[in-house]
C-alpha cells in the first residue's frame, strides 16, 4: 500500500518539522518497484535528523541501490507527536522515498547503534502493522533483520528479529539480498519453509539467527549453556570486510538540519590504541586504511554531488592514519578558494593533532576537543589510555598559542578502580588547563569540561566489571562540581537516571526482550531524549517481568561465567581481554598494536597476513602520522 500525499497533508502541518516525513531529497533514489526483485527498507529507530547522520546506513542504502534489481528505501522512527497523528489517521509506517508501507518491503533492516533506542524499533514495528515476534511472522511478512554495534549482544531483542548480521554488513547484506533473490519467492509461495529459509541464511559467515540456538539458564539466572539447534555456527564469527568500500559519494542531502550535517570520508576502520574501556577499538579490528589517493578522489566525487561546505575525516582516531597530515595538507590548499572547511572529528592529545587543527581552521578557530578520559596518571593507566598530564598540557600549550581561545575536554566517572582522589584529579588538570589558557588570553579562554558515566561494555576488558553504583556516580559529580573553577568552566555531565537502563540492555539476556516489550506498551518512547525518557516506566517493566537491576548492571562477573553475548565472536579472544582486565586491576599499560603484536586473536581468526593492516600498497607512512 503507498500512503497518498492527499493523506498526509491533512495533519502534516500539523506536527513539529513535518520535512522530516516527506522524503524527495536531492540524491534519494527512486526505483520503478515492478521492476526490482528485491525491495529493502533501511530503518534507524530514531528521528529523521540522528538517523540522516549515521555514515554506515548512508553507506549500506548506496550500496544496495547500485544493484540493479534491489531498491533500498528508507524510514525513520516518527517523533512522539507525528506517532500520534498516525495512529489517529490510520497511516502505517512508510518508506520517504516512494511511500510504501513497510509490510510491503521483502526485507526490513534496522540500524541498532545505541541502546536507548530499542524501543523505538517495536514503535516500527506495530505502526507498520507488523508482528513484533519474529514466531508470529510467517510467509506474508517482511524478513526482520538489524545489524550495528547494537547486534554486538543481541540477546535482548532475539524475539523480535529473524536474524542478526554481525560484524561489517557491506558484504553480509548482499549475500542475504543474494539469498532472497533466489529463494525468497519459493519461502514466499510456502514451497520452502520459514525454517528452512533461515537454515540457509546462518551458513552465511557473520549471520546469526536466534531461534536456531538455545539458551539454558541456571536457578541464579545466569547462562548454564548455548547449544546450536542443527547446523548453525558456535559461535557466529563477525563478518569483516578486507577492503573498505567506496560507498557513499552520492549521500542523501537531508531537508532536516542533520547533527552532523556535512560530507564524510571514512579514511580508517578500527584503532590500534587498546583502550580498554572502548567497545568500538575491540570490535572493529583490524585496523585497515584507506589511502590517500582514494580519500582525494572521494572527497572531490562527494562534493561536487552534495554541495557540502565541510568535509570530515571520520575514524575513530583520524590522527592515527599514517598519511593523515599530507592528506589534510592536500585538501586544504585543493579546496580553499571554495572555502570548503575541513574537520578531524577525533584528535589524538598531542601538539600534532594541533598542528593539524591549524591548517585545517586557518579561516575560523571553533573549539578544539580532547578526550583524556580520566584525571589522575593511575587511573588513565588503568583505562590505557596512553595520555599523560605534560601530554595535555603541552597540547593545550600549543592550542592557546596557535589562537584558540576555547577547548574542550572529555572525562568519564564511574571506571573501574576509581577513588574520589582521581575524580578530583579532574579538577587539577583543567585548572592547570585554564591557567595555560589565560597567560595567553587572559580572562577569555576556556575550558568545557564533559563528564560521561562509565558503561562496561561486551567484548572490552571490563565487560566482567560492574556499573558503578548510581549514589557513588551522584556523589562524585558533586565533588567535582565543587571542585572546578567558577569562572571559565563549564561544566556538563550525563544523568545516572538513563545511565542504568543502558547498562542492562548492553549486558542482557534473552528474558530482557519482554522488559523491552512492557516498557514500550507502557509507553517509553525515545528514551535516549531527556525530554522523552521516563525512567519509572522502565522500573515498572522491570517489576513486571520480576527482573533486577542489579543483577545485569551492578554485579561483577566471574571469569567462569558463560556471558549472554559469548556466542558472538569479534575476533578479540576471552584470553586476550581477561589478560588486559587483570592488567587494569594492576595499573599496567599495554603498548599500542602498530609498536607489535599482542596477539589479542584477531590475526588467527581472520587467517591475516599482517595486524594491523597499516597503508594499502602504494602509500608510505609519514613523519606526521601513526608512525611517528
Amino acid at each position: 500500500m503507498i500512503i497518498s500525499q492527499a493523506a498526509l497533508d491533512r495533519f502534516l502541518p500539523t506536527v513539529s518539522k513535518p520535512a522530516r516525513y516527506t522524503g524527495g531529497e536531492w540524491n534519494a533514489v527512486r526505483k520503478d518497484w515492478s521492476r526490482v526483485a528485491v525491495k529493502v527498507a533501511l530503518a534507524y529507530p530514531d528521528v529523521y535528523e540522528v538517523g540522516m547522520s549515521n555514515l554506515g546506513l548512508a553507506i549500506l542504502y548506496e550500496l544496495l541501490n547500485r544493484q540493479p534489481d534491489v531498491v533500498a528505501e528508507r524510514v525513520y522512527a516518527p517523533w512522539m507527536d507525528m506517532e500520534t497523528a498516525m495512529r489517529r489517521a490510520g497511516i502505517e509506517a512508510f518508506s520517504l522515498e516512494s511511500r510504501h508501507t513497510l509490510r510491503d518491503f521483502d526485507i526490513v533492516g534496522f540500524s541498532l547503534q545505541y541502546e536507548l533506542n530499542y524501543s523505538n524499533v517495536l514503535t516500527l514495528l506495530d505502526l507498520a502493522g507488523i508482528p513484533l515476534h519474529a514466531e508470529e511472522r510467517g510467509p506474508d511478512w517482511p524478513l526482520v533483520i538489524a545489524g550495528g554495534t547494537g547486534v554486538y549482544n543481541p540477546e535482548p531483542l532475539a524475539g523480535f528479529f529473524d536474524l542478526f548480521v554481525v560484524g561489517e554488513g557491506e558484504e553480509v547484506l548482499l549475500d542475504l539480498v543474494a539469498l532472497y533473490r533466489d529463494c525468497g519467492s519459493a519461502w514466499r509461495a510456502g514451497s520452502l519453509s520459514k525454517e528452512a529459509f533461515l537454515q540457509r541464511a546462518a551458513a552465511i559467515e557473520g549471520v546469526y539467527v536466534p531461534s536456531l540456538y538455545r539458551v539454558d539458564l541456571n536457578a541464579d539466572g545466569t547462562v548454564q549453556r548455548i547449544t546450536s539447534l542443527g547446523r548453525a555456527p558456535l559461535p557466529v564469527r563477525k563478518r569483516l570486510a578486507c577492503e573498505l568500500p567506496d560507498a557513499p559519494l552520492s549521500p542523501v542531502v537531508p531537508f532536516v538540519k542533520a547533527v552532523h550535517d556535512r560530507a564524510m570520508v571514512e579514511i580508517m576502520r578500527g584503532c590500534t590504541r587498546g583502550c580498554r574501556f572502548c567497545q568500538a577499538g575491540m570490535i572493529y579490528r583490524p585496523v585497515r586504511e584507506r589511502s590517500m589517493a582514494q580519500v582525494l578522489e572521494m572527497a572531490e566525487q562527494l562534493l561536487a554531488n552534495t554541495g557540502y561546505e565541510e568535509l570530515a575525516l571520520v575514524s575513530l582516531s583520524s590522527t592515527d592514519h599514517s598519511r593523515i597530515e599530507s592528506m589534510v595538507r592536500q585538501l586544504s590548499q585543493r579546496y580553499q578558494e571554495q572555502r570548503i572547511s575541513l574537520s578531524l572529528p577525533s584528535l589524538r592529545t598531542d601538539a600534532f593533532s594541533v598542528d593539524l587543527a591549524q591548517i585545517i581552521q586557518r579561516t575560523r578557530k571553533s573549539g578544539l576537543t580532547f578526550a583524556p578520559e580520566a584525571g589522575s596518571e593511575r587511573l588513565r593507566q588503568v583505562i590505557n589510555k596512553g595520555v599523560t598530564a605534560d601530554d595535555l598540557l603541552r597540547t593545550a600549550e600549543a592550542a592557546y598559542a596557535s589562537g584558540w581561545r576555547r577547548i574542550k575536554l572529555y572525562f568519564m566517572i564511574g571506571l573501574p578502580t576509581e577513588t574520589v582522589e582521581d575524580v578530583l584529579a579532574i579538577a587539577d588538570l583543567v585548572k592547570a588547563v585554564l591557567d595555560v589558557g589565560r597567560r595567553h588570553h587572559g580572562r577569555r579562554a576556556e575550558v568545557n569540561v564533559s563528564v560521561a558515566t562509565f558503561i562496561p561494555k561486551p567484548h572490552t576488558p571490563f565487560q566482567w566489571m560492574p556499573l558503578c553504583a548510581a549514589e557513588q556516580i551522584s556523589e562524585r559529580q558533586r565533588a567535582l562540581r565543587a571542585a572546578l573553577p567558577r569562572r571559565g568552566v563549564q561544566f556538563s555531565w550525563s544523568d545516572a537516571s538513563g545511565t542504568w537502563l543502558e547498562a542492562v540492555l548492553s549486558r542482557g539476556d534473552r528474558r530482557l526482550g519482554l522488559l523491552v516489550e512492557h516498557a514500550w506498551r507502557l509507553g517509553a518512547r525515545f528514551d535516549a531524549w531527556n525530554e522523552a525518557y521516563q525512567p519509572q516506566l522502565w522500573k515498572q517493566a522491570l517489576k513486571l517481568c520480576q527482573l533486577e537491576t542489579g543483577f545485569y548492571a551492578y554485579r561483577e562477573r566471574p571469569r567462569t561465567e558463560i556471558l549472554p553475548w559469548s556466542l558472538i565472536d569479534v575476533g578479540v579472544s576471552e584470553a586476550y581481554l581477561w589478560d588486559e582486565y587483570q592488567r587494569s586491576l594492576r595499573a599496567e599499560p599495554s603498548p599500542d598494536c602498530r609498536l607489535g603484536c599482542l596477539d589479542c586473536g584477531v590475526r588467527t581468526a581472520f587467517d591475516l597476513q599482517r595486524c594491523p593492516q597499516l597503508a594499502p600498497a602504494g602509500d608510505s607512512p609519514t613523519a606526521g602520522g601513526a608512525g611517528r
